[in-house]
């Protein structure tokens, strides 16, 4: 009965279905879209690297020149891949222990996040981002504390010292989902930088979700910048701070010398799950922010830019009244005259029916590797599932970034796969020094279970060996 009342809650906020969505016509064109110069390969080859996860949400390197491959398990362990190919037995890090309590049908909460310091052959810091019990002195019915911490290495490089932790950065959370979690340091100014959801529950109002400038809406935390830091994508300095401050403010931040949170860099999201740096090029920062009834959308994220939520859903009027119809009218601005940002791509969510897509957008990465013919310098990201309920039905797709104009999207079909489908749920990408991809999957929509698996994504005329390339490193961590 429990577990019957909480898919009931559930449904109410991420718009389950109880079988998958048909791929209708106007579907079909949204996810073929993608009519950019250049060949575009519609067809890969997906290798399995490791399994035996439970929720694999995402894959980091550390730079360090070993060739091994993080793994973020959401029920709190951090796996390594070594060199060969091999899955250490033992975590570099185990932190179940400090999570709150994960609900094994459902659950946006655990480990989320996991950034290695540009200098860690140096320094051996990494940083993680978990959720933690509420912690004293929150407010009163608030459900979480979301935790930025930094550990180190111990004398055992394939070991953390569970000890070393420091806390840089706690958030109180009102509900439960909407956690975002990426966190990844930035490619040109070394800071890190930290994705975090509205604070949950639907439409961005009720407990803890404040006012702001747009009545219509009742207000909400993505569009607010004063009160606190949820709906946002942060960035701190983890290494220049004095007076016993744990971490201090870029100078160039949009509000470090007023006018609202210092450690805001850009605002205006629902539940910015993903985010990747293009390892190449102008290093752009790219989101995918989770929709809530009718739209997902991708995000080329900029200093100071207001993305819209809740003014807007993707290009779209947005309505806390009826959130199932867009409204035909909206700002465009706020009420300083900052602009509304759209974002880069835009597809139907499942709960549209027959015209969804699917029903939460995975943010990704730009793919800098070799293996695969047509896709440098193109985004590659996914669906998590086009059913809640039903067989697990993920889907991944190539993008052709285009600057701030819309990009089309064209669907990748899976070589081997009877139907060209990927039968599993898309949790999270990742990327080796080389710029080679991996998917992460699970079975599962809950953390619970060892279904989760790796792939690495591949053309025809390289699957198969996955243990010779992710070895080289290519960055300089000096």
């Amino acid at each position: 009965m429990q577990r019957t009342a909480s898919l009931i809650a559930l449904c109410a906020l991420v718009a389950c279905q109880d079988r998958a969505t048909p791929t209708s016509p106007a579907a079909a064109a949204a996810i073929a879209a993608d009519r950019s110069p250049g060949a575009t390969p519609g067809t890969i080859e997906l290798t399995q690297v490791a399994e035996g996860f439970t929720q694999p949400v995402g894959l980091v390197h550390a730079n360090d020149g070993s060739g091994r491959l993080f793994v973020i398990d959401q029920v709190g362990l951090i796996r390594v891949i070594e060199r060969d190919g091999t899955l250490r037995p033992e975590p570099f890090l185990d932190l179940r222990s400090k999570l709150v309590p994960l609900n094994p049908f459902y659950d946006e909460r655990g480990l989320l996040g996991l950034a290695f310091h540009p200098r860690y052959r140096q320094n051996g810091k990494f940083y993680v981002y978990y959720s933690a019990p509420l912690r004293a002195g929150a407010p009163a019915g608030y459900n979480v504390t979301s935790t930025i911490a930094e550990y180190r290495v111990s004398s055992d490089a394939s070991r953390a010292d569970p000890g070393s932790e420091r806390i840089l950065l706690q958030v109180d959370k009102p509900q439960s989902n909407h956690n975002g979690g990426t966190i990844a340091f930035g490619p040109e100014d070394g800071n890190l930088y930290i994705s975090i959801g509205d604070g949950g529950g639907a439409n961005d109002v009720g407990l803890g979700h404040v006012e702001d400038w747009y009545a219509t809406n009742a207000g909400g935390n993505g569009q607010d910048v004063t009160h606190n830091l949820l709906g946002n994508i942060l960035r701190i300095d983890v290494d220049h701070r004095a007076g016993g401050a744990q971490y201090a403010i870029p100078r160039d931040n949009p509000f470090a010398r007023g006018g609202g949170l210092p450690e805001i860099y850009a605002y205006g999201f629902r539940n910015p799950w993903r985010f990747a740096f293009d390892m190449k090029g102008q290093h752009d920062l790219i989101a995918g922010d989770a929709g809530q009834n009718r739209w997902e959308e991708v995000d080329l994220v900029q200093r100071g830019g207001n993305y819209g939520w809740n003014v807007k859903e993707g290009t779209h009027c947005f309505s806390t009244a009826n959130p199932r119809a867009d409204l035909p009218s909206c700002p465009s601005a706020t009420s300083d005259g900052t602009p509304l940002i759209d974002p880069v791509i835009e597809y139907a969510n499942g709960a549209q029916g027959a015209g969804g897509v699917g029903l939460v957008v995975v943010g990704g990465v730009v793919y800098r590797g070799h293996r695969v013919d047509g896709l440098d310098g193109r985004y590659i990201f996914g669906d998590w599932s086009r059913s809640f309920a039903g067989a697990p039905s993920g889907q991944l797709f190539v993008s052709t970034p285009m600057g701030q104009r819309m990009w089309g999207m064209q669907k990748l079909m899976i070589a081997g796969s009877p139907d060209g489908e990927l039968h599993h749920r898309v949790l999270g990408f990742g990327q080796d020094p080389r710029g080679e991809v991996y998917v992460l999957t699970t079975d599962k929509s809950g953390p619970t279970g060892t279904t989760g698996k790796v792939f690495l994504i591949s053309g025809p005329h390289h699957a198969g060996d996955v243990d010779d390339d992710h070895g080289d490193d290519v960055g300089d961590d000096s």
